[in-house]
């Protein structure tokens, strides 16, 4: 079984929204979330198996990157989506 997940993060001041993918491309969960450091290190504790996380470019984008980073070893891709234009590639 593929156990990886693909995380969107639409990050808001307030609120992130996020959608999770697993390895066939089929959506498995969707969720809101306070942009809260602890809800989000809780919600991606809570994931298990590969898991690759795109988020928007916007001003909490060095936070987010540098929160998740720090979390857990096993996230795989983690790239805001301006990266991803920039190397001409579509977000993990």
């Amino acid at each position: 079984m593929d156990s990886k997940k693909y995380i969107g993060m639409d990050v808001h001041k307030e609120s992130i929204s996020i959608a999770v993918m697993n390895g066939t491309g089929k959506i498995v969960m969707e969720c809101v979330i306070e942009t809260k450091a602890s809800m989000i290190l809780q919600f991606i504790d809570g994931l298990r198996g590969d898991v690759h996380v795109t988020f928007e470019e916007g001003t909490s984008a060095a936070w987010l990157y540098d929160l998740l980073k720090t979390a857990r070893d096993e996230i795989g891709g983690l790239r805001s989506a301006k990266e991803c234009l920039h190397e001409g590639r579509q977000p993990e």
